[in-house]
């Protein structure tokens, strides 16, 4: 294992009140940073106080946006105790993207050595309110410092982290949700199965159109037809369409989501009809039309699931389940969170104690 150099900063910050808590605005002392180079390979594993960056003007991210992320929380459980949810997923994820965007991978023990030794240093920022949690955010980008397009030989990695708050703080409300059908997110071929901040800078236009309608996000087409159901702006989404519950086909446009992936192994498991598959507008459409459209929701790390309470196609308005959630949906929240927070027994063995 590569030896992780620890050095403490002389100035820890006073721990914030859980209700003060919003999403990714508040830091914790340290953060873990080290280089790849071309030839060298990574170098300088260590976790440093937490500090700003030093850039220089003509670094690669800057122009070309060679960079790519991951997302994942740790968790409080009621015996104090921290643990994280599936963090593997995240390390073989962030090493697609990397393979992507033509970034140098990290060796999956490595990076889960990194990523725990972090967890152990920060563990104390990692709240107790229900609902709560520190969430991790790992990133990768070219710092070559010329102007020339090619693959990139010089890549800094990093991982900060953040208390949140609750995402539900007034319960599960449904969200409305408009389809859109102009602009698109990511077309297969591309990088739409990487995590990269392109892939949601390109959403930015259509989410604000929306935003504008009264609607919360914007749920994609496919790029080619402009007909198949993708993904919600920073979620993936399934439904359940008469006794069969549908979720986009991971074509290489869709992120494939972790917490979609254990929504599917949990339903499956239940005994559940799961279809991974294309599924067109018109499909939709008809089934919100002719009632067989029973529920409807999000998946994702920062909500867990998210509740559609109506979808809007063409200034067509449709009520999902008279606007409620649904009791798939309200199971599958339970569920994850209660394995999460070490609520509730761990069958599946997605739990990592720090």
């Amino acid at each position: 294992m590569w030896n992780i150099q620890i050095v403490k900063t002389n100035a820890p910050k006073a721990k914030p009140d859980s209700s003060a808590l919003g999403f990714g605005k508040i830091f914790t002392d340290h953060m873990f940073m080290m280089e790849y180079e071309a030839g060298r390979g990574w170098i300088n594993q260590r976790i440093v106080p937490f500090a700003n960056l030093s850039l220089h003007p003509a670094s690669t991210v800057l122009h070309y946006g060679s960079e790519i992320f991951e997302g994942l929380k740790a968790y409080r459980r009621a015996d104090g105790k921290v643990q994280l949810f599936r963090p593997m997923e995240n390390i073989r994820r962030m090493n697609n993207s990397a393979e992507r965007l033509c970034l140098p991978q990290i060796p999956e023990d490595e990076a889960l050595n990194i990523l725990t030794t972090f967890v152990r240093t920060e563990q104390d920022w990692t709240p107790s309110a229900p609902g709560t949690s520190l969430y991790l955010r790992p990133f990768m980008f070219g710092n070559d410092e010329s102007l020339g397009v090619h693959t990139v030989h010089h890549v800094e990695f990093l991982i900060i982290a953040s208390p949140v708050g609750s995402y539900y703080k007034e319960g599960i409300n449904p969200v409305k949700i408009m389809i859109e059908d102009e602009d698109v997110r990511a077309v297969r071929g591309g990088t739409g199965y990487a995590k990269c901040g392109g892939n949601y800078a390109a959403s930015n236009r259509a989410g604000e159109r929306a935003e504008q309608k009264g609607y919360s996000q914007v749920l994609w087409l496919d790029g080619v037809h402009r007909k198949y159901i993708e993904e919600v702006g920073a979620m993936n989404v399934m439904f359940k369409i008469g006794d069969e519950i549908v979720t986009p086909k991971l074509t290489g446009s869709i992120l494939p989501g972790i917490t979609r992936k254990s929504c599917i192994e949990i339903l499956k498991k239940e005994g559940y009809t799961v279809h991974e598959r294309l599924l067109s507008v018109e499909e939709l459409s008809a089934a919100m039309e002719n009632g067989t459209l029973e529920e409807a929701w999000g998946c994702g790390t920062a909500a867990v699931v998210s509740p559609i309470g109506e979808l809007c196609y063409k200034d067509r308005k449709y009520t999902v389940n008279g606007g409620k959630i649904g009791k798939i949906t309200q199971h599958l929240y339970d569920t994850l969170t209660g394995i999460q927070w070490g609520k509730t027994e761990d069958t599946f063995g997605w739990t990592y104690p720090i």
